[in-house]
């Protein structure tokens, strides 16, 4: 199948120029037209009123003088205005335009008084006058009176006015037709102009599209390769390459918000990147444990009971170092892709503390153990697993590094609206550099005790997923030499609201 083109920025941003334009052609079309039209009906009403006004003050003199006679009439052709006898008195009130009679009078309305007008706009009623011709030729305006029984006509010669008003509005056409070409080239550039800084974000946007698609897919370098990249592209680089105005505010915004995508981006491949490396370390170290104790067997450990039982138990014990790593990541795992189970029921915290410390203590004999209770329950609303997984993270943390003879002391209470479980030992502590980096995925705060204490450097981020997905929050507390208090902080479950509602 051929492969389908992909729109390039310029393409785009020629089709989002025409759609503008066009747009912008017909509002600016539609404001000359209204206008026209406008000026149109202020013409003929002027007209109109100016030549009603004319008409009634000769009317007048043949009111005072009487019609005058034909001979008279002749020479008043001469001027631009006419008066002449009726053979028929008129048909009625109203003003006739273009052979239609219309009567104010029987709608109500007394616009002009009595007598019977009409309106004639020559050649051209709507334009004035054709292009080829005189403007305005022919055009006039009449005023028929019944006059006691002697009829007669009034007949105003409006060549002159409509002429003049029909140059006006020839040129008054021509300059809106030059301003709507104008306007037509002027607003393409400038709405290109406009639209340049988002075709520069759409090419940096292609640019990263380049990228692969699956980070999951690539190896420790192409990871690092990709970061680098990132890395380059970060707030102050992008500004550098689409330069965005001040005035331009809904192009700067969008400039900051894809500025921080790129800037989660780069961090969230960064830490794939540490996330596969450390994984790699972590399940190196077993591997080459179980090879070197398998050679051992084949080489020494076949008639060697001693020798075979120590590569038996050291490869069983790096087997479940493995296994613990492993349901570890894949626990991590299906967080990342929120596929995580939970049921979320209602429960005291203090047997769940209470039960933790019941298991550890009959596992550990070299640790005193301690608990601080409540005199009442604290309900949580929680997963009950999950919760007790958090726990044991905690006290096997405490249990890790706490020298033999170390107290561990948990305690569970209430303040405000929370529930809190602490775990205190009498440890080793944490010095100040780690103590921000304690809930990162395989962070150590001392590399060489990583095989003495046998932990995987998974559990803390564990437990911390685990209360974030509760709403909640873990509190650290360490100081060097003296010990390290860790506090679960969970919302409080009102049992009594509960059961009520």
């Amino acid at each position: 199948m051929p492969k389908r083109q992909k729109k390039s920025p310029g393409r785009i941003g020629s089709s989002i120029v025409l759609r503008l334009n066009l747009r912008l052609f017909l509002r600016l079309l539609g404001v000359h037209l209204g206008t026209d039209l406008l000026l149109l009906c202020l013409a003929l009403g002027g007209i109109l009123l100016w030549a009603d006004r004319q008409c009634l003050d000769v009317a007048g003199l043949v009111a005072e003088r009487g019609v005058p006679s034909a001979e008279a009439t002749e020479w008043m052709a001469a001027g631009n205005y006419t008066v002449a006898a009726l053979d028929a008195p008129p048909e009625g009130d109203g003003l006739r335009v273009m052979g239609h009679l219309v009567r104010f009078n029987a709608l109500g309305l007394d616009l002009f008084g009595e007598g019977e007008r009409t309106l004639s706009l020559g050649d051209a009623p709507l334009f004035f006058g054709s292009w080829s011709g005189r403007p305005g030729r022919g055009a006039s305006y009449s005023l028929a009176l019944e006059n006691s029984g002697e009829p007669y006509v009034v007949t105003l010669n409006l060549e002159g006015p409509v002429g003049v008003l029909a140059y006006a509005g020839r040129i008054l056409l021509l300059c809106q037709l030059l301003s709507l070409l104008w306007n037509l080239f002027r607003n393409a550039g400038i709405i290109k102009k406009t639209l340049r800084p988002i075709q520069e974000l759409a090419a940096a946007a292609a640019r990263l599209g380049n990228a692969p698609s699956s980070p999951a897919g690539m190896s420790p370098k192409e990871l690092s390769a990709l970061a680098g990249r990132l890395d380059q592209i970060n707030a102050s680089h992008l500004d550098d390459r689409i330069p965005v105005s001040g005035t331009q505010k809904e192009l700067r915004t969008l400039a900051e918000a894809i500025n921080a995508m790129l800037d989660r981006l780069a961090a969230a491949y960064r830490a794939q990147m540490r996330f596969v490396s450390d994984a790699s370390h972590e399940l190196r170290t077993p591997i080459s444990v179980i090879q070197g104790y398998a050679s051992l067997l084949d080489r020494w450990g076949k008639d060697d009971p001693e020798t075979r039982q120590e590569a038996i138990d050291a490869i069983r014990s790096e087997a479940d170092a493995m296994k613990e790593l492993v349901e570890q990541l894949l626990f991590l795992a299906r967080g990342d892709n929120d596929s995580m189970h939970i049921e979320m029921s209602d429960f005291d915290l203090t047997e769940v503390a209470a039960q933790v410390l019941k298991e550890t203590e009959m596992i550990d004999q070299t640790h005193p153990f301690a608990a601080k209770w409540e005199a009442g329950p604290v309900p949580v609303h929680a997963d009950l697993g999950l919760i007790k997984q958090c726990l044991r993270v905690l006290v096997d943390n405490s249990v890790k590094y706490t020298p033999a003879g170390g107290r561990i002391t948990l305690r569970v209470e209430t303040r405000g609206d929370t529930a809190r479980l602490s775990v205190q030992d009498e440890g080793q502590g944490i010095d100040p550099e780690s103590l921000p980096h304690v809930f990162e995925r395989f962070f150590r705060t001392d590399q060489s005790r990583t095989r003495q204490t046998g932990g995987t450097g998974l559990g803390l981020a564990i437990a911390k997923y685990i209360v974030d997905r509760h709403g909640g929050w873990l509190e650290v507390l360490s100081r060097e030499g003296v010990g390290t208090r860790m506090t679960v902080v969970l919302p409080l479950a009102r049992l009594e609201e509960r059961e009520s509602a």
